[in-house]
């Protein structure tokens, strides 16, 4: 191992694939010796003590004082919150969901809480209700949740939550200076037993674990919830073992650098905010700077962000293509953000031609890398030189496949650039789905998960992505990969961004559409990209029928296009005008069903044209309630 405190090594390591091979020929136990979080926080206090781990800053302004945690007091903080915990009745089996926008006890919550139970951290920009089918899924016992505040409803959501949840018996509150006010009651359950989190910690003590716990690197240590907010909700389980590993890989990956600072503004109920810009970045021994509760969604945040590069020197950070396109816009004036050097995008494909242009217009380095929730963050990542459109190479130890599958069988192993679906294992891969139901498929001959993602391999072993296999449009039997809509139009001069769905039909099932944003004061006609279409796209039944323009793409909280938005769009507009061109007279509207996904309510206005409309919309593939009003 190299010297984490100062030493690193001279060139970058694991390179290529044959650098990743030469070093899996030492075992990974002896390789990575750790198996659970807990010792790389206490081996990380002991190496830098009272240097900075975290900045925090609560506005993003740009001459605001931060909060600063040292390694030793984060250290501290994650003791003390796993003996608070053990205290309270929670033992390695136990979950306890957590609530809390980025703060300075994010981090000892997520950690200690691991240290103690098993944690489950939880979108705090979903609704009451979804929250509540996220906690009963993951049988949580205690909830960490931010106190009442004028800049968050969470404690109104779980007021509203509560009463379904008869497991719950006690409640952490967090509460924050100039963010929180107010008394922490809940009415709906006067049962519960209710803490202040800070004071509770505090009469713990921060150097050693009351439980005495030996961890085995196989012991579950989170629950996320992944996937889309319709059906029940999936929870992926990861273990002490997928964080140790990611830790101590990235120590190696890292090793050529020296110490510095990170800036993270992905919030930290997402995968990569938590491992990849937590527990990897403390192992290394990185500051990290913690830009506001709601990250980069800070409009104060964002509006100084090459300001906040400048002031604390910062060298990199990870984000998803939407943002890069927001910075893209925002100048970056008298700053000075030399320091900058590397940005890590991920979480969804970032178009090459983008990424040359903000690598020269900021004078960084953009590299793209592939992984999951599943995958503990990783399943390929960029080495020094990446091929433009890849995702990078394998981890090491891990293992990628890419197959043509049929009835959830491996029917064919693809070829050197021949596209099909991605299978992963490894020790970042995790150790299943919760509820037994949403195994059933995740799974290929044992211990190949299924990533649901279609791409191909090259010749020195980069990944590239192709699609998903979820989203292809499937036209009269024939799969239509949306990708290949969304490269041609996003390559014409006047389109920002591109979306391709299917938008139901009677007779194909789907046909292929696009939703279209076009760059700041560009214009451009439908009729204009359809005909680049036409020009362009070399498969025939790819070329869309439809195309929209739009003022936005919808985001989710951790800044992805939501798919599941555009078709239900999509999918009301396509109702309403059967339902006129034929002279009827109705409201149309859609929802996200838990059990039967997209549902769609038409209400007539003349209950007589009630056969005519049930005709009508009989054939589209669509689940339609329809009445009258």
């Amino acid at each position: 191992m190299t010297d984490l405190r100062n030493a690193p090594v001279e060139a970058p390591v694991l390179e290529s694939l044959a650098d990743v091979e030469a070093f899996e020929q030492t075992p990974l136990a002896q390789q990575f010796p750790h198996t659970n979080s807990y010792d790389l926080f206490q081996q990380s206090a002991a190496l830098f003590g009272d240097d900075t781990a975290i900045e925090f800053l609560l506005t993003g302004q740009r001459n605001e004082a931060p909060q600063s945690i040292s390694f030793q007091e984060l250290a501290d903080r994650i003791t003390q919150t796993a003996n608070l915990l053990h205290t309270l009745g929670v033992n390695p089996a136990t979950t306890v969901s957590v609530l809390l926008p980025t703060l300075p006890q994010s981090h000892p919550v997520i950690w200690g809480t691991q240290a103690a139970g098993i944690v489950n951290p939880i979108n705090p920009l979903l609704e009451a209700e979804h929250i509540a089918d996220i906690i009963e899924a993951a049988e949580s016992e205690l909830v960490v949740c931010l106190g009442p505040s004028a800049h968050s409803d969470l404690w109104q959501k779980l007021q509203s939550a509560l009463p379904r949840l008869a497991r719950v018996h006690t409640v952490l509150v967090v509460t924050q200076p100039h963010f929180t006010s107010g008394e922490a009651v809940l009415p709906t359950r006067p049962d519960i037993r209710v803490l202040n989190y800070d004071e509770a910690i505090a009469g713990q003590p921060a150097q050693a674990l009351l439980s005495g716990r030996q961890f085995r690197g196989d012991q579950i240590a989170a629950c996320f919830h992944t996937g889309g907010t319709t059906g029940h909700p999936k929870i992926a389980q990861l273990t002490h073992g997928n964080m140790a590993f990611l830790g101590q890989l990235m120590r190696v990956y890292t090793a050529h650098l020296p110490r510095h600072t990170i800036l993270c503004g992905l919030p930290l109920f997402h995968i990569y905010g938590v491992i990849i810009q937590g527990i990897a970045a403390f192992a290394i021994g990185y500051r990290i700077v913690l830009l506001t509760p709601a990250g980069f969604r800070s409009q104060e945040g964002m509006k100084n962000f090459w300001y906040h590069i400048e002031r604390f020197r910062i060298r990199g950070f990870s984000t998803v293509p939407t943002v890069l396109m927001a910075l893209s816009q925002i100048p970056v004036g008298d700053a000075d953000i030399s320091s900058l050097k590397a940005i890590n995008s991920g979480a969804a494909p970032l178009s090459p031609s983008f990424e040359q242009r903000f690598e020269t217009t900021f004078d960084v380095a953009v590299s793209n890398g592939y992984g999951m929730t599943e995958t503990t963050a990783l399943i390929a990542r960029a080495p020094s030189y990446q091929p433009p459109g890849s995702v990078g190479i394998r981890l090491p130890y891990s293992r990628v496949r890419v197959v043509h599958l049929h009835d959830g069988e491996v029917s064919k192993e693809c070829g050197l650039n021949e596209s099909g679906v991605i299978l992963v294992r490894g020790p970042q891969v995790f150790c299943g789905y919760k509820a037994a139901s949403d195994n059933a498929t995740a799974w290929v001959e044992g211990d190949w998960f299924n990533t649901g993602d279609l791409g191909y391999l090259d010749e020195q072993g980069f990944l590239y992505l192709s699609g998903r296999a979820k989203d292809l449009i499937i036209r009269g039997g024939h799969n239509i990969d949306p990708a290949i809509i969304e490269e041609c139009l996003s390559a014409h001069p006047a389109v920002a961004s591109c979306i391709a769905i299917g938008m139901p039909d009677a007779y194909a099932g789907e046909l292929p559409m696009a939703f279209v944003v076009l760059r700041p004061g560009q214009s451009c006609s439908v009729d204009e990209l359809h005909r680049f279409a036409e020009t362009h796209i070399t498969e025939r039944a790819a070329t869309p029928k439809r195309i929209e323009f739009i003022d936005a793409m919808p985001l989710t909280a951790v800044g992805k296009i939501y798919r599941p938005a555009l078709r239900l769009r999509i999918t009301e507009m396509v109702l309403r005008e059967l339902l006129q061109d034929k002279g009827i007279e109705a409201t149309v509207t859609g929802q996200q069903d838990k059990q039967k996904g997209l549902l769609m309510h038409v209400t007539l206005k003349t209950a007589s044209q009630q056969a005519l409309a049930q005709d009508l919309l009989a054939p589209l593939p669509v689940e339609v309630v329809l009445g009258t009003g």
